[in-house]
């Protein structure tokens, strides 16, 4: 709790100094703010959602890009070395806001029709809706949720105890083994780098794959068939 609340102040410190003095030419931590929304912006909100859509739900897009971001690399930071979305009590509430927004698109857009298109699709044989309404249901209003907490709290565990792994056996190698195990612990050590690395561009990607998701799903709500 206590690197979430870091993650938190990292967050609202960096957007009031990027945003508190503005400027039609921006300075380059300006810019750097601007293009980071800009980003959410164009690549998440409005090229799924288009202009109006976009606009309305920029906000919780945005929020939770940089809220995943900025929790997800503190699993990388030294003496925090834990990502904040590395508990699952984080994933749960981002995966129920997103399907918060998703029911909420859907009624606002569909207030008739949203849930029985959803669990009826139009087209389908009458049979054949015992089978597809089940599997529907499933689909849609449970495994959505269900994924988004997983896949976002399994990458970041699993990125944890790799790095984890790396660094500890390179301690044991160097400082308690000694000798020729030294080595070793150089070639860990090696490999602890790499991944550190590679741990900042999954801690990028699920941010981006998180929000893109929630957006996508918003689409499908609001999507005429429904």
């Amino acid at each position: 709790m206590v690197i979430r609340f870091i993650a938190v102040a990292a967050i609202v410190l960096i957007f009031w100094i990027g945003t508190r003095k503005m400027k039609i030419v921006p300075g380059r931590f300006q810019s750097l703010v601007e293009m980071g929304l800009d980003f959410v912006r164009v690549n998440i909100a409005e090229d799924l959602l288009g202009k109006k859509d976009g606009r309305r739900f920029l906000p919780v897009l945005t929020t939770m890009f940089f809220m995943i971001l900025f929790f997800n690399l503190t699993g990388i930071i030294p003496l925090l070395n834990i990502a904040g979305t590395s508990v699952i009590g984080v994933p749960i509430v981002l995966a129920l806001v997103s399907y918060i927004c998703f029911i909420y698109a859907g009624l606002r857009k569909h207030p008739g029709a949203f849930f029985k298109n959803a669990l009826f699709p139009p087209g389908v044989p009458l049979p054949l809706y015992i089978i597809v309404a089940p599997i529907e249901f499933v689909s849609t209003f449970i495994l959505r949720p269900v994924t988004l907490t997983l896949r976002l709290l399994m990458n970041m565990v699993v990125g944890h105890l790799l790095l984890v792994l790396f660094f500890s056996a390179t301690s044991f190698f160097l400082f308690t083994a000694g000798g020729w195990y030294s080595l070793f612990g150089i070639g860990t050590l090696a490999f602890g780098f790499v991944f550190t690395l590679f741990e900042i561009l999954v801690a990028v990607l699920q941010a981006y794959v998180f929000a893109l998701l929630t957006g996508v799903y918003i689409q499908l709500a609001l999507a005429e068939e429904h």
